[in-house]
């Protein structure tokens, strides 16, 4: 079975089907997805299928923006107990580290923390929202949906605007003014992970909403909730690798220091998991290669500097490797699959 995610996730889904004039109970059935179980937000679903009926439902309906439109009928409540928690933090950093802490209880493939900005800016951090592709694949709508809403979140938790821009890791699904009008402001896409760009200064502000006695005992509550088996070690590596991969590949004695652990450990406890960290690494350059290579126009050199190949030749081989086929081939045919 592959990872779930909370059924609270396809809020407002229905509704927003028939206001398009589709019929949401064929999209449901065609994905497995039982009506029932959106009736209850603790229920679970499956996160590739709900992810999958996304982007069907995109095109079926004619509905390039079908994430983010879903979005609008969202809100931090559709996190639960998490979302108890991270509106009775004192400020942003504390939000934030209760949702990357936590956020298993909603789907453990998916993951937020705070990363430097991307674009180097020193006033600016990066809030990123990624899966885990070797559970699950790359889905364009799920993630506008995501950052979306972590959108709305953000500007709900305190007052004004902190988010300078945001980052998409596929091609725009509509035209570009649409983005810039859901999320007032810029929209880069093609870049190596999802990200909301937020002033380095709203780390520190503090929440209207603050309450540290509401604020432990939903922490307390979401401690007891089980995690999926397995896992932590290899989602922080792949998580570290994913930050970097931009630049010189991370060696595992880079990773294993921001760990603050022995690189023999961090082998140790990969294998424990079932993974090792060479496997990790080809997962997160196979995961970041396809998606630049079929999502956007990037030249096939650049795509394989930021999928940390040290020649365009690399990439190639690695792509025939994984998919049988070229990343021209790819890019041109859509062969092969993702995950």
């Amino acid at each position: 079975m592959g990872p779930m995610i909370r059924a609270a996730s396809l809020r407002g889904f229905v509704a927003l089907v028939q206001q398009l004039g589709g019929d949401p109970d064929d999209l449901l059935r065609q994905f497995a997805i039982p009506r029932d179980v959106l009736l209850v937000d603790d229920g679970l679903i499956s996160l590739t299928d709900r992810d999958r009926m996304l982007d069907a439902a995109a095109e079926i309906l004619d509905c390039p923006d079908f994430g983010l439109r879903l979005a609008d009928h969202q809100d931090l409540g559709v996190l639960g107990a998490l979302a108890v928690a991270i509106e009775a933090s004192a400020t942003g950093a504390d939000a934030v580290g209760c949702a990357s802490r936590y956020m298993f209880v909603h789907s453990s493939a998916l993951r937020v923390e705070l990363r430097p900005d991307p674009q180097g800016a020193p006033d600016v951090v990066a809030l990123t929202y990624t899966k885990d592709l070797s559970r699950s694949p790359y889905s364009a709508q799920a993630m506008e949906l995501a950052l979306g809403v972590f959108h709305r979140i953000v500007l709900a938790l305190i007052a004004g605007d902190p988010v300078r821009s945001v980052e998409l890791a596929h091609a725009p699904l509509s035209a570009p003014r649409r983005y810039e009008q859901f999320f007032g402001g810029p929209v880069r896409f093609g870049t190596a992970v999802g990200a909301l760009r937020v002033e380095r200064d709203w780390l520190d502000a503090q929440f209207t909403g603050a309450n540290t006695t509401v604020r432990r005992l939903a922490m307390e509550h979401l401690q007891r909730q089980p995690r999926e088996p397995g896992g932590p070690v290899a989602a922080q590596v792949r998580a570290v690798l994913e930050g970097r991969m931009g630049s010189a590949p991370p060696r595992i004695a880079d990773v294993a220091r921001l760990m603050a652990c022995a690189p023999r450990t961090v082998q140790r406890r990969l294998g424990q998991e079932g993974t090792t960290f060479e496997r990790l690494m080809d997962d997160v350059r196979r995961g970041i290669a396809y998606r630049l290579v079929t999502g956007t126009d990037i030249p096939i050199g650049q795509i394989a500097a930021m999928a940390g190949f040290a020649e365009q030749s690399a990439l190639t081989r690695a792509m025939r490797r994984w998919y049988g086929v070229g990343p021209r081939v790819l890019r041109r045919t859509g062969a092969g699959a993702q995950g």
